[in-house]
């Protein structure tokens, strides 16, 4: 009998928190149902959180066991406090995903604190319009009116209609005896309850906080592509993850901006008059024609290769393969082995900008849009901050494109504003995944039969994905064929890498995208971090420079890997700085070849090169 008096006493602690919070434990599990309901993408195959329930149970059981040892007479306004965060938190969620079919995020944050005083209050007139009324945003609205009402009809009865107030008083007052004389069975269940949940939530607790303890927006991201990484599946822990990730970028933001105020330029020959840079997606250079495909996916670049006008090379890297960790690496003078991080440097636009070069930059990926994964925001918010953009960059396009060939008319609509130096930045979304939207429907030649033979293990749905991601090489081969043109009769030389390597059915594998979390052995290096490379330049290029021509030509097979891709630049702008390091550019006769290509900052691509061979 004493043991079970006992249990009684403990499971009418363990219904305590309840019974003392029931209003504010009821509206608040509701609110989490309905904001995972009404943010549900109406997609097929979407889904909810499937541990929703038992972890939204945990989590409003711990607060209100919280709000349970608080004094009874801060209470009211404690439950007030954290009821309105978590309600605005929800309409500021709920209202981004009617908006902008995205919940939010860090990238929708960042847009919110550049917004000025007008464009607040068109935002707050905006979430009373009746179209978001009675939108998703209508049943958090309602169910904090009835929240409110109800709080005030305990704490301010008078204020209350008094046939309502005495329904609740009947209602209410019968659920509560009822309530107690069963306490020591609610106990029980919650008890239980509380068990299940905490065991079923451990694991997306450990993933919450190994994610908010990343020391730049970089190991965020990176935690963020492994597998079990933390299911943000609330508002409020949506908000608190933006808020960190804008508080990393911003420490590095500070950085740069610091760098910028230090740009220093000793001298510039303006030894090429224009630069072309492209910047590619996700090309696995095993899939081109011009590097051994068996398949025509490049007739373009090797007609050009034909005619000794494109100079290919054949042993080049990227240092990671991920977009945003490469334009990091690609746009800082930083190079990996170097002392500090790579906000600590200049970026190399900037020194094209001190020394005269007009620099435009055309985007089909980095632009500011409140829908943008952590990846994209990871890698685009240094081009994107104000003060930073206008640092690096004179023009800009101001759209994303379904398809690259947008970027053309971009160009064609902005190239009025060269001057006589210029260096022009591509960026296309190429072969980012999904592979079947990356090319236009008539443009698509190769079809699953195709693979039958050059592929028999793969099922037919897979050779339609690898059919598909062909095809959007073939077409990336027309759309950096149409800029080269555009520089023909120019004074130029163009230069086209992309950023990262790509998976696609490599070897026995029945896998496409990449393997982030895994450990990098030679086959994930052939597959991910080798990329194609090339410089072209036009006849009137190759005439007045033979001697710069023949550096490429003699550069061709050596060893390269593209985090020094800004010291190769500045050569051939002819900019001399501090930051500029001949060691680091592949034409030098001085170029430290044998410098140890680290994949990921720790793996020594040689090394497991080796092995590969």
């Amino acid at each position: 009998m004493k043991i079970i008096g006992t249990l009684c006493r403990l499971f009418r602690i363990a219904a305590l928190p309840v019974r003392v919070n029931a209003s504010f434990f009821v509206f608040m599990y509701l609110l989490g149902c309905v904001c995972a309901w009404v943010t549900l993408p109406d997609v097929r195959g979407a889904q909810l959180y499937d541990n929703l329930y038992l972890e939204l149970f945990f989590d409003v059981y711990v607060m209100s066991v919280v709000l349970a040892v608080v004094p009874r007479r801060f209470r009211f306004w404690l439950k007030g406090a954290v009821c309105a965060v978590l309600y605005a938190a929800a309409v500021a969620d709920v209202y981004c995903f009617v908006k902008f079919e995205s919940t939010l995020n860090p990238s929708i944050l960042m847009l919110i604190s550049e917004t000025d005083s007008r464009e607040a209050g068109e935002f707050l007139r905006s979430c009373v319009s009746p179209d978001v009324v009675f939108s998703g945003v209508g049943w958090v609205l309602l169910l904090a009116a009835v929240h409110v009402i109800y709080a005030l009809r305990l704490r301010f009865p008078h204020i209350v209609p008094r046939r309502l107030c005495r329904v609740w008083k009947e209602r209410i007052g019968s659920l509560s005896r009822r309530m107690h004389k069963a306490e020591p069975v609610t106990g029980l269940v919650l008890t239980c309850l509380m068990v299940w949940a905490a065991s079923s939530s451990w694991h997306n607790k450990q993933a919450f906080a190994k994610l908010m303890s990343g020391n730049t927006i970089g190991e965020v991201e990176h935690t963020l592509t492994e597998k079990d990484h933390a299911n943000l599946y609330e508002p409020i822990y949506r908000l608190v993850f933006s808020v960190y990730a804008n508080s990393l970028t911003a420490q590095q933001v500070e950085k740069l901006v610091a760098a910028v105020d230090k740009v220093k330029v000793d001298s510039c020959t303006f030894r090429s008059p224009n630069i072309v840079l492209i910047i590619g997606e996700s090309y696995n250079r095993h899939h081109a024609q011009m590097y051994g495909y068996p398949l025509p996916t490049t007739p373009r670049q090797t007609a050009m290769e034909r005619r000794r006008r494109l100079v290919k090379f054949t042993d080049v890297v990227s240092p990671w393969n991920l977009t945003s960790y490469v334009f990091k690496n690609m746009f800082s003078m930083h190079v990996v082995g170097q002392k500090g991080e790579w906000c600590d440097y200049p970026l190399f636009p900037e020194l094209f900008r001190k020394a005269g070069y007009h620099v435009t930059f055309l985007t089909n990926q980095f632009l500011p849009k409140a829908k943008e994964a952590v990846y994209d925001f990871s890698g685009g918010f240094f081009l994107n901050n104000p003060k930073l953009s206008a640092a690096q960059f004179d023009t800009r396009n101001t759209a994303l494109h379904t398809f690259d060939e947008g970027l053309l008319s971009d160009y064609d609509r902005l190239k009025g504003d060269n001057t006589d130096h210029n260096l022009i930045i591509f960026h296309l979304i190429g072969q980012h995944v999904s592979y079947r939207q990356r090319s236009p429907r008539d443009r698509k030649k190769f079809k699953a039969d195709d693979y039958r033979e050059l592929k028999p293990n793969l099922n037919d749905r897979e050779r339609g994905i690898l059919a598909d991601y062909d095809n959007a090489i073939l077409y990336n081969d027309s759309i950096v064929s149409q800029i080269v043109e555009r520089f023909e009769n120019q004074d130029a030389i163009v230069i086209y890498v992309p950023d990262h390597g790509e998976e696609c059915y490599e070897g026995d594998m029945h896998f496409f995208c990449r393997l982030h979390s895994a450990a990098i052995d030679s086959r994930l290096a052939h597959a991910e971090f080798d990329i194609p490379f090339w410089i072209w330049c036009s006849h009137k290029y190759m005439v007045r420079r033979p001697e710069i021509y023949k550096q490429i030509v003699e550069a061709r097979n050596r060893r390269y890997m593209t985090d020094a891709l800004p010291h190769l630049l500045l050569y051939l702008a002819g900019i001399y700085a501090p930051d500029y390091h001949d060691e680091f550019n592949i034409l030098s006769p001085r170029y430290k070849e044998n410098r140890p290509r680290l994949l990921k900052g720790t793996t020594d691509y040689d090394k497991l090169d080796k092995k590969k061979k």
